[in-house]
């Protein structure tokens, strides 16, 4: 683990749900001992008649200072973070890919709602355009999370959900990183979902087959946090995958729930991939989303 996160980026439109993702990226930063970038795009890359160019000079002031709150925001909370800021203009996923990738981004931070209508600089629809393609994990932050103070924004509690899948192997990888770094405790959740069986009946040979792969796939991330010191539980709960995740979100008071962006396919598929999106959606705390091409933590 020679490298874990040392570069923090914040997109910005000055939407609530912008700043509530920026306090948990301060936070975390804060907690890691990471840089920040903030970013805020204005969207160019369809531009309707009205913008001409006295609106795109204000919409370009208005992202100016945008960036400029969340930095006094990172100076006021701890002067030790080196902050850089930056406004782009073009299509607002593809700008935040983009700068990730120049400027060798760890981890991508944003709320998962922003402005709409012609006010709209970034964010909304834009985060599920950054989670489909970004090369870095994202941690995305609902509306309906809670909104602390910085001072106390806590990673206490990490949910790993888990199929044994590439795509869960290595958010767990990432999820054990950052609980050893946070000093923080996992639980390892794996969901059994038999609903594709029910057509074909009740038979005991494939609900004992999820099973055991689920109890694998659990004994493997426990395995791996003891390995990193890091004290962890585990359970295998029965349902829908979305649900399950989200109930035990809830049981067990987590601060974070840590997940994979793809996971199993076809007949075997758990959860991850389209039940992420839907975590996101419904969570009540953030979401840290790894992709499969993130390298190892």
């Amino acid at each position: 683990m020679s490298r874990l996160i040392e570069r923090v980026l914040i997109p910005t439109d000055d939407s609530d749900g912008a700043l509530s993702g920026a306090r948990r990226g301060i936070a975390l930063a804060s907690q890691i001992g990471a840089d920040v970038h903030v970013l805020s795009v204005v969207e160019v890359g369809h531009r309707p008649p009205e913008y001409d160019d006295e609106l795109l000079s204000s919409l370009e002031a208005r992202a100016d200072e945008a960036v400029e709150t969340v930095a006094r925001m990172v100076r006021d909370h701890d002067e030790a973070i080196d902050v850089t800021t930056a406004v782009r203009r073009g299509t607002p996923f593809q700008s935040i890919r983009e700068y990730a990738n120049r400027r060798e981004i760890d981890i991508v931070v944003m709320g998962t709602k922003g402005r709409t209508g012609v006010d709209r600089i970034l964010l909304g629809s834009v985060t599920e355009n950054v989670l489909r393609t970004a090369r870095t994990p994202v941690l995305a932050v609902p509306p309906n999370a809670d909104a602390p103070a910085i001072d106390d924004v806590a990673f206490d509690r990490v949910l790993l959900p888990t199929d044994g899948s590439d795509g869960a192997e290595i958010a767990a990888e990432w999820g054990i990183a950052l609980a050893a770094r946070l000093e923080s405790t996992v639980h390892a959740l794996s969901a059994l979902d038999t609903s594709p069986f029910s057509a074909v009946g009740d038979t005991d040979e494939v609900p004992e087959a999820l099973e055991a792969r689920a109890e694998a796939a659990v004994e493997s991330v426990r395995k791996r946090a003891d390995d990193a010191d890091v004290d962890a539980s585990g359970s295998i709960e029965t349902g829908p995958p979305t649900d399950v995740i989200l109930a035990s979100a809830t049981d067990h008071d987590v601060d974070l729930i840590v997940m994979g962006t793809h996971g199993r396919t076809g007949i075997g598929q758990w959860f991850l991939g389209s039940a992420t999106e839907n975590v996101v959606r419904q969570a009540d705390v953030p979401v840290f989303c790894v992709p499969v091409s993130a390298e190892s933590p």
